[in-house]
């Protein structure tokens, strides 16, 4: 008791000091728990740690730049890293209308009228249209070491991924050499980096090649020291039902063109040369060896055939290469580390619980452990892990972070790692915001444009409408047609919708207007007008949907049949209302109130149906009370009003909250990953810390992968949250739920520590949230109890405070930092650190 007495004294009295400094400039570095006042050092790094090689892709380290990634195996007698790239795809621009659809669309809404639900759900299928296509990989990178490293100290070895350097590291001893591996991705110089060295001079010798399961060639290169491999993507994906391993050259050569370079140096003393005609590197007798690797293809937009592009992915890869000539290794890591922490740095996060937690060695023990000792540094992990991921899979310039992030190792990918926008595309960016990342969002707009354009010939050709539309499932041609498949997950046209929202949400967290005119604006504006055309009236006088799926669920009809189309869904209508509501707000910030559009809108604001709550007390997801045959079911598309959106609160529609909440009982806690960030979010949104913890705690369960499909939801040994198979939605989704917890915010209030779970992390800290309003947020807290907290923001704002029923009113100035107190007194105003 003693022990754990004098752990709380020097807990909290680092907990004040720091007060003393807190800054919220969100521009500082993390500020760990350093030490406590007897010395001890009580930091928690940030690192993901295995205690051995990996024996599935699952236990491998992901790097990224945004672009060019790879999953790092830690092999030691081998090593491989699947080497990845964002524009390596299948297909070429596409075609996404379909001019039968009209007659069909006619069909679907006459048996919807006639309340032939089943009926209307068979027809629906000649709405649907052809599949998306298929993220590849470039390929993988080979390793071989001498047969003196099989006999390795196996307790010599060390396994990690610092989240904040980015870099992975492998560790090994053979008899008296240690041996060591550094892998980063630069963002600066767009290349994978590889540091590998002994510690006995001379002790270095590996042979390394490429290879890859597309149609390939690689060429000798005359330097000796580097291997080129070009190659091209399949024109079309390859049936659902193939093997995987099925290598066929490609006559036509019309798919996406690809080259990989590998650079290898050596230190003095050691030699490189080249073998099997120049396919394979031998370093021999080396103190050290750096691997410089660039990859590209000839991608120039959705809209361009591969067979006109004019880029050179050869080229490319080679300038490069050239560029980096004069960089040393510690030049590299330099420039990468600068890149990298001005975005991770932003936002730290310290928990502390009641209790002294044993850490073990892997975090795969640690998430094993986490349901007995609920371990708050795993939380702190895993909410960082998130923002790492997408500053390694989402930069100004990439693609946006698809169903995998960057990361594949298959050219069969599950749901063929594309874009889903009925849920998947969405979370990935959540926590964006919050996570005070916002420049990873801007794939995100730069996508959204190239929907727009495929999707006004979609909305217009299939549906008769103005504006534009996307569905379901897209890729990286920007395809806006329903998917292949029946209705109930192939058909629906809110996908572009929902995204639009992400627009709104931008500029209120950042309140740049600029964007808001040049891009938000535009695309809420085309959405609108489809939305506006696709909505019809019914004949309760309400404008209606129709037809209407809520995302791959079923419904049972009047008649008892299955069915899943109907019209006016509750998400639906939600997303319209969610629409509708940010393009008025928008018109304001711009001055557009008196334009023709904004009165349509306001016009048919006022004729939308309300939301509706069933007999059992929970929100309707369909028009009528339909029976419901999963009732568990994994997606919680009707509480969209809630969380992301905003036309359901606490404040304004209590009797709502209170049927959300009793809709996510009845929904239960089981469910795949993002289904569970999701569920943790809507919690949290409720001002339930509780339930928002149980859901949080219900990700630490580990996946085994060779038997994934016995698990709903969880975490592979990487941190890879699991749907399973592996989605990268739920690690993103994680971040925004946690985010969700600390601080929630409108463009009025601030809500601070709304769904704390105290008796789970009674004591913290968290510096450099951002809250709408353009506002940056540290706060502390100790047993349970606001403490303080510190304000910024880029422009003048002015807000309301709130924490625990208690609220106040107050104005940021740019350019200071207002710290408050528990009583939300403003005790300081100091100049912003930049």
């Amino acid at each position: 008791m003693a022990e754990k007495s004098s752990f709380f004294v020097h807990f909290r009295f680092l907990l004040l000091l720091l007060l003393l400094s807190i800054v919220t400039s969100g521009e500082r570095g993390r500020t760990p728990l350093q030490r406590s006042s007897d010395g001890q050092d009580i930091s928690r790094p940030l690192k993901i740690t295995f205690g051995g090689p990996s024996r599935n892709w699952t236990d491998s380290i992901p790097i990224g730049n945004g672009r060019l990634g790879a999953t790092i195996w830690g092999g030691v007698s081998s090593e491989t890293l699947n080497i990845n790239e964002d524009t390596i795809w299948t297909g070429v621009p596409g075609d996404y209308t379909n001019p039968n659809a009209r007659e069909a669309l006619a069909e679907v809404r006459r048996l919807v009228d006639e309340r032939n639900y089943a009926e209307a759900t068979s027809e629906a299928v000649k709405l649907t249209d052809k599949g998306s296509d298929v993220y590849q990989l470039v390929g993988d990178l080979n390793l071989e070491f001498d047969s003196s490293h099989s006999k390795y100290n196996q307790d010599s070895y060390h396994r990690e991924l610092d989240l904040e350097t980015a870099v992975a590291k492998v560790s090994y001893s053979v008899g008296d050499v240690e041996f060591s591996r550094e892998y980063f991705s630069s963002n600066p110089d767009q290349v994978i980096v590889a540091k590998i060295e002994a510690s006995k001079p001379g002790s270095l010798s590996f042979k390394v090649s490429f290879d890859s399961e597309l149609d390939h060639q690689l060429e000798k290169n005359p330097k000796g020291n580097q291997i080129l491999m070009k190659g091209n993507c399949r024109p079309k994906r390859l049936p659902v039902n193939l093997s995987k391993s099925i290598n066929a050259t490609y006559d036509d050569h019309k798919g996406l063109q690809f080259a990989a370079i590998l650079e290898v140096r050596v230190s003095n003393g050691g030699s490189v040369s080249s073998s099997l005609g120049g396919k394979k590197l031998s370093v021999e007798k080396a103190d050290w060896a750096l691997l410089l690797l660039a990859a590209s293809s000839n991608f120039d937009g959705p809209f361009t055939m591969p067979v006109d592009s004019k880029r050179d992915p050869s080229k490319e890869c080679a300038n490069r290469i050239s560029s980096i000539q004069k960089y040393s290794y510690s030049d590299l890591y330099a420039r990468h580390l600068g890149d990298y922490q001005k975005l991770f740095n932003r936002v730290s996060l310290q928990l502390s619980a009641n209790k002294t937690v044993q850490q073990a060695a892997s975090t795969a023990e640690r998430v094993r452990s986490f349901k007995t000792d609920h371990d708050p540094s795993l939380v702190e992990l895993l909410f960082q892990y998130g923002r790492y991921l997408l500053i390694s899979s989402s930069r100004p310039g990439t693609q946006v972070a698809n169903l995998q992030g960057i990361w594949n190792r298959d050219i069969q990918p599950a749901w063929e790692g594309a874009p889903h926008l009925n849920i998947n595309l969405q979370m990935n960016y959540w926590h964006s915001l919050p996570g005070n990342i916002r420049e990873c969002q801007e794939p995100l707009f730069d996508y959204m444009y190239a929907l727009a354009i495929n999707g006004r010939k979609t909305a217009q050709v299939n549906y008769g409408t103005s504006g534009w539309v996307a569905h379901d499932v897209s890729d990286i041609w920007a395809k806006t047609s329903p998917n292949k498949g029946e209705a109930v997950w192939a058909l629906w046209p809110m996908g572009g919708a929902w995204l639009c929202t992400h627009a709104w949400e931008h500029y209120t967290y950042t309140m740049d207007r600029e964007f808001l005119k040049k891009k938000g604006y535009p695309l809420l504006e085309g959405c609108t007008l489809f939305l506006l055309d696709w909505l019809i009236k019914g004949k309760d006088g309400y404008l209606q949907t129709n037809p209407s799926t809520s995302p791959e669920h079923m419904f049972t009809a009047p008649n008892g049949k299955p069915g899943s189309v109907s019209y006016s869904s509750t998400m639906d209508i939600a997303i319209v209302k969610e629409v509708f509501s940010d393009i008025v707000s928008a018109s304001e910030v711009l001055g557009k109130t008196n334009d023709t559009l904004i009165g349509k809108v306001i016009a048919a604001q006022a004729k939308l149906p309300p939301t509706r709550i069933a007999k059992d007390g929970s929100i309707m997801e369909w028009v009528e009370d339909f029976e419901d045959p999963e009732v568990h079911h994994r997606h919680v598309s009707h509480l969209f009003g809630l969380f992301p959106g905003h036309t359901i609160t606490l404040d304004k529609s209590p009797e709502l909250a209170k049927a959300v909440a009793v809709s996510l009982n009845k929904r239960g806690e089981e469910g795949p990953g993002w289904s569970t960030t999701w569920k943790a979010a809507l919690w949290a949104r409720l001002h339930n810390s509780e339930h928002a913890y149980r859901m949080v705690a219900h990700i630490f369960d580990l996946v085994d992968p060779l038997q994934e499909w016995n698990y709903k939801g969880g975490l592979y040994t990487n941190l890879f949250t699991a749907h399973p198979p592996f989605q990268i939605d739920a690690n993103f989704g994680f971040s925004a739920a946690v985010s969700e917890m600390l601080v929630q915010s409108t463009t009025k209030d601030l809500y601070l520590l709304p769904a704390l779970p105290v008796d789970k992390w009674p004591n913290g800290i968290a510096k450099g949230i951002r809250a709408r309003g353009s506002m940056t947020v540290s706060i502390t807290w100790l047993e349970g109890n606001l403490v303080e907290f510190g304000l910024s923001s880029e422009q003048i704002v002015s807000t309301r405070i709130v924490y625990r029923g208690i609220s106040t009113s107050t104005k940021l100035l740019p350019g200071k930092v207002f710290t408050f107190d528990k009583e939300l007194r403003c005790i300081r105003t100091e100049k912003l650190d930049k």
